[in-house]
């Protein structure tokens, strides 16, 4: 069986979940071919790149708007790749709003579109479902709880496993981690200010007083960020004043976790890794005026990190919009390292998350997924 398979994935956890899929349908069928929108990690599975998910990630309408022209150059792409290459199947990854809209060009090819990763309907803009019923033909989630909600609306779903789960890990042990990044002995809270641009322009500099404030309580305290590769120290630099005390590394982001005894998160994907790492953390994001105005009309959740949301109750703390102030960052962090008892707790509450997400093997089932519908379009 071969085939020639379309993915967008216009997000950096995209690129990862993305990479991760193809490695499983090339062990399924090595014939298969891959083209659309993605990043590196897609690239070094043989992915043929049409736009680089780089150019096109955003949070939120002012961002969006500051990369229509982008934004809108990717999509002209994809819609003559979808007439030129005549895919088998389309793949879609997270990235909703360009997603959804990209379906409906797709829909009019008949080509079948398989959704993997969920638009979190279940946090804002309900609505949306009825749009995924007309242009989707099959849901593949990642959270037991996304199922019974497209299932009562008519969409057909399949629960498959957070893919997370399987690519989650670390082989060191947290003296091993410490020496490998050259740390000592002393408390380690790892930064994690995004990968986007914009995000670490807001986060990062209150995460570097929070750094300082932390280190006048704690002197032997050491600060740890794990850049992402898109990212040049220059930039990361110009956020935190020459704070000696912030140690930037290139490395494995689960060996910076493994070394740490608490962790300040950006909103998003690396709040869950943190979580299956077992890192007491405390969740922080601030969006633009403007969509943060949107989101208090739209939102319909009281927790927007992860872990709470999958714990189903608030395991770490929040500080969201004018709550992620330096001051409050840094008394989250210190009650983690100063109080043995919240953190023991805290770190049991976090255990059970991975267990809330199932066995793990995502990417093979949705690998097989997407296997078997090919087949059925082909009788």
């Amino acid at each position: 069986m071969s085939g020639n398979i379309l993915i967008v994935a216009g997000e950096a956890s995209g690129d990862l979940h993305g990479a991760n899929l193809i490695k499983a349908l090339k062990e399924i069928n090595p014939s298969f071919t891959f083209c659309g929108i993605g990043g590196e990690r897609m690239k070094g599975q043989g992915f043929n790149v049409i736009e680089d998910s780089r150019n096109l990630s955003v949070v939120g309408i002012s961002e969006a708007i500051f990369k229509a022209r982008k934004l809108l150059s990717a999509f002209a792409k994809l819609k003559k790749a979808l007439d030129e290459k005549r895919p088998d199947i389309v793949i879609l990854i997270d990235f909703p709003d360009f997603n959804l809209h990209f379906a409906k060009e797709v829909k009019k090819r008949n080509i079948p579109v398989i959704y993997y990763i969920s638009p979190q309907i279940w946090a804002w803009r309900k609505g949306r479902v009825k749009k995924i019923a007309r242009l989707i033909d099959k849901m593949l989630v990642i959270f037991p709880f996304e199922a019974d909600i497209y299932k009562n609306n008519g969409v057909d779903v399949k629960y498959v496993g957070h893919p997370l789960v399987d690519t989650v890990s670390c082989h060191f042990s947290k003296s091993e981690a410490l020496s490998k990044l050259g740390l000592s002995h002393g408390p380690v809270v790892a930064l994690l200010p995004g990968s986007r641009g914009h995000e670490i322009a807001r986060l990062l500099p209150i995460m570097d007083e929070a750094a300082s404030i932390i280190k006048r309580e704690i002197p032997d305290a050491q600060f740890v960020l794990p850049a992402a590769d898109t990212v040049d120290d220059s930039f990361l630099n110009r956020f935190i004043h020459g704070n000696t005390s912030i140690k930037i590394v290139r490395d494995n982001l689960y060996t910076v976790l493994r070394s740490s005894d608490a962790a300040i998160v950006a909103s998003g994907t690396a709040t869950l890794e943190t979580a299956l790492m077992e890192i007491p953390m405390v969740i922080v994001y601030k969006l633009s005026f403007l969509t943060a105005i949107v989101g208090r009309i739209f939102v319909h959740v009281d927790d927007v990190g992860l872990p709470n949301i999958v714990a189903g109750k608030r395991v770490v703390p929040e500080l969201i919009q004018e709550d992620a102030k330096p001051e409050n960052i840094a008394e989250a962090i210190l009650k983690f390292l100063n109080d043995k008892g919240m953190r023991e707790k805290t770190i049991a509450n976090l255990r059970k998350i991975r267990e809330r997400l199932g066995s793990g093997n995502a990417s093979r089932n949705v690998a097989e997924e997407i296997c078997t519908i090919l087949n059925k379009c082909r009788l």
